[in-house]
């Protein structure tokens, strides 16, 4: 069991914060780390896996367009996919939805994106109050170790706006 995701599940709890999380390269690892915990269907209401760029435009409504002109690893592409799972949760009250968007390898990479950038999108809604952020980071490792780590920060990145 993840501790963070404890973390998370017993936080939103107590704050009353429904939760989603689109994912690309980390296939729903973010979301099994929530469903691990006893508890977790309280406050998580939704996962998505878009891992093609088709399902993150019919799964989040992101807009084909952004897709083509900053790739599917970009801040513009994270930012939306949020927005989308923020959007998307059945919750009139508080609600947070994290994206993850990378490169995890071994192929794909380039000199712009290379293997290990990950993009990360925020969102969180409190009332008519919308925050969305994105932030991207290049984790050194292997393929798994990337996906892992990306999983770990998008878990730490729901805590810290807890």
């Amino acid at each position: 069991m993840n501790p963070i995701a404890a973390m998370i599940i017993e936080q939103a709890t107590a704050s009353r914060v429904m939760i989603a999380a689109a994912e690309s390269c980390t296939g729903g690892m973010v979301a099994a780390a929530l469903t691990d915990i006893p508890g977790s269907s309280v406050v998580l209401d939704r996962g998505f896996v878009t891992y093609s760029n088709t399902a993150k435009a019919e799964m989040l409504g992101v807009d084909p367009a952004i897709i083509s002109h900053h790739g599917a690893v970009s801040e513009e592409v994270v930012r939306a996919m949020a927005a989308g799972a923020l959007n998307s949760i059945a919750h009139s009250g508080s609600k947070l939805a994290v994206s993850v968007s990378g490169v995890a390898g071994p192929g794909g990479g380039s000199d712009e994106k290379p293997v290990g950038l990950v993009w990360f999108g925020i969102a969180g809604q409190a009332g008519n109050r919308l925050s969305l952020e994105a932030k991207q980071v290049i984790f050194p490792g292997d393929r798994g170790q990337i996906r892992q780590k990306a999983a770990d920060h998008a878990l730490q990145l729901l805590l810290d706006r807890l």
